[in-house]
């Protein structure tokens, strides 16, 4: 199988935004953002200082990047022509954006900001200070609905994901750091990969492997994004782990609650309702279904078993190149699409085929939290499990 998405994914893409450019009233398409680059032309870049501007004509993919991204973005097959600037300050990324976007015969553009974003420092001028923009969301929409090989990726992702939890689940035991056996389970996952893909590993990252597994312990995980303590295990911790992996950008999610020990009839009981609620949830999936809807159904039961005042989150979230996308399993969904009819219809409101979430539903009390997250496919006809890792409680305690 293939790891790496296929040049007709971008030329599709591509067309795709040709299309709504001659839609509008514009003569390009301008991106800023990092992940929109990377899908519409695959070029995968960190966002620093140094802003990156793409534009799409109907017969050019320009890219304008600071001077050390020449190279890398000259090997992409999907970019036409490459302009650069020496650096920031001392460069001028959108005064160079508008002279190539003016080389083009551009005079108008529909943008995804008005300008770079503001990161790590960077100040600039706004586009619209050398020629006319509209601001537009095409392709944040067009991530909402995943294609066969971008699935492909992510069930990709979850395999290795596994692999990482079960090392993880290995590695566990009283008085190791929750620090260390994160790293040690990451990297022997990642070497596996690694090891097995050779050169059909996408490089991605930095000094990082590609898999990574960790947990919260102790008192953190009554926090649902708590931080890794400073505390060696002992015997009776809750534990919220996290796997995923990076398969050419894509990334899944997987995560269970386990125990240091035997747990707690109270412990027990939590977790129970827990996992009841995550079934709950994952069997109301499906094509045409309410986004709000699996979200109600989740805290009916909550309530129905008096611990609605433990949870703190909606249900899930979409999940691809970015590991929170929308849309959002939530119960305000219908409202927020009715709100803004400019980026939104009546048919937003609900799952479509190939739309991919995160299910993990929690709940947390004063001591612990309790939380599985499954990553799930809609399909045509229902869903997918793309992680697989062993949900019932009796395979979630560390002995």
């Amino acid at each position: 199988m293939s790891t790496r998405l296929p040049q007709s994914e971008f030329d599709d893409r591509l067309a795709a935004i040709r299309e709504r450019i001659e839609e509008s009233d514009a003569d390009a398409g301008v991106w800023f953002g990092a992940t929109s680059i990377e899908y519409l032309t695959g070029f995968a870049h960190i966002q620093t200082e140094r802003p990156v501007a793409l534009a799409v004509t109907d017969d050019a993919v320009a890219l304008t990047v600071p001077r050390l991204e020449v190279e890398r973005a000259e090997a992409v097959d999907s970019i036409d022509r490459v302009e650069s600037y020496f650096d920031y300050p001392g460069g001028n990324p959108i005064e160079t954006a508008a002279e190539t976007l003016s080389d083009l015969g551009v005079e108008s553009v529909a943008a995804d900001a008005d300008g770079a974003p503001g990161v790590m420092g960077y100040q600039g001028p706004p586009l619209s200070e050398f020629l006319a923009v509209d601001t537009q969301d095409w392709v944040s929409r067009m991530r909402w609905a995943k294609s066969d090989a971008e699935i492909e990726l992510i069930r990709k992702s979850a395999e290795w994901a596994n692999l990482g939890h079960r090392y993880l689940a290995d590695y566990t035991e009283v008085g190791a750091h929750p620090a260390t056996v994160s790293q040690r389970a990451s990297t022997d996952a990642s070497r596996a990969m690694l090891d097995t893909l050779g050169d059909r590993y996408v490089e991605r990252a930095r000094g990082d492997g590609p898999v990574h597994a960790g947990y919260i312990s102790a008192e953190e995980t009554a926090l649902p994004h708590g931080h890794t303590p400073n505390q060696r295990l002992h015997e009776g911790d809750v534990l919220i782990t996290g796997a995923t992996a990076n398969v050419d950008g894509y990334v899944s999610e997987l995560e269970r609650t386990m125990f240091v020990g035997e747990p707690s009839d109270r412990q027990r009981e939590y977790f129970e309702i827990m996992l009841e609620a995550q079934t709950i949830a994952i069997e109301s999936l499906g094509p045409g279904v309410a986004l709000e809807y699996v979200d109600s159904e989740v805290t009916a039961y909550f309530e129905e078993q008096g611990v609605a005042d433990l949870a703190q989150h909606h249900v899930g979230h979409n999940i691809g190149l970015g590991a929170h996308e929308p849309p959002y399993i939530d119960r305000g969904w219908s409202d927020h699409c009715e709100a803004d009819h400019t980026n939104y219809d009546a048919a937003d409101a609900s799952m479509e085929p190939g739309h991919v979430y995160t299910i993990e539903p929690g709940i947390y009390t004063d001591d612990a939290g309790y939380r599985h997250s499954d990553t799930i496919a809609i399909t045509d006809d229902g869903i997918e499990w793309l992680t697989y890792y062993p949900r019932e409680l009796e395979a979630n305690v560390i002995r």
